[in-house]
């Protein structure tokens, strides 16, 4: 499974840099106040792959209609449908904003690869697929990555929860100890809400057979965006 995790990372920067000249235009985000969303080195919101805005935890639906990008507040982009119709109407005889969206590429590391069953402590089996992971982002110039710990289905939701969030860190702090920089790495963890399993893949209660067969589920997506920097 580790040398699947490593043959995957090496697509990240080919995939990234290879697309890069389809970036969008777009105005730079305000960033006096709260900002309440990822923001890349240009100033720009951070998109994944399929175009969804990443959240920061000061984001609230307050925070995303004071944010400016341009003319128009920078939840217009990211969450149209939770702000009032009127704050997203731009004004007459002015362009409306529109988002940049970056290109990214996605990899899924897993997390019996990085850490124990149930732990949160980097194996060196894990270090050594992180290794990897940063020598391929050395090759783009990073505008962000995101970590998102996942966890399989035994154990309660607070417990998980915790679980992904603390392999989430776990990856972030490894990578900035090799030189990436703090703020460009954000995390998060969705506990056990995001299987990649089915419910009949897994049947049954806890045993060895099932646990392997969830093994899956027990991941930490990561997502860099950038460009070539040579």
């Amino acid at each position: 499974m580790l040398k699947q995790v490593i043959k995957h990372s090496v697509l990240l920067a080919a995939l990234i840099g290879a697309s890069a000249a389809t970036f969008a235009q777009s105005n730079p985000v305000d960033t006096k106040g709260v900002v309440p969303y990822a923001i890349d080195s240009r100033g720009l919101v951070a998109k994944s792959g399929t175009g969804l805005c990443w959240r920061t935890g000061f984001w609230t639906p307050a925070a995303a209609a004071d944010a400016k990008a341009g003319e128009l507040p920078i939840g217009c982009e990211c969450d149209k449908d939770l702000l009032p119709k009127e704050k997203c109407e731009a004004p007459k005889g002015s362009a409306k904003a529109g988002g940049a969206k970056p290109t990214s590429d996605k990899i899924t590391l897993n997390a019996d690869a990085l850490f124990d069953f149930n732990k949160s402590t980097l194996r060196p089996e894990g270090k050594a697929a992180l290794d990897e992971l940063y020598t391929k982002v050395q090759r783009i110039k990073l505008e962000v990555l995101i970590a998102v710990g996942h966890a399989d289905r035994f154990g309660s939701d607070s417990y998980n929860q915790k679980l992904s969030e603390k392999r989430a860190e776990a990856v972030k702090a490894y990578l900035v100890s090799k030189g990436l920089e703090k703020n460009r790495i954000y995390t998060e963890g969705k506990g056990k809400k995001n299987p990649v399993t089915k419910p009949e893949d897994c049947k049954g209660p806890k045993s060895p057979k099932v646990v392997a067969c969830l093994q899956p589920d027990r991941r930490v997506d990561v997502e860099a965006v950038g460009t070539y920097s040579w």
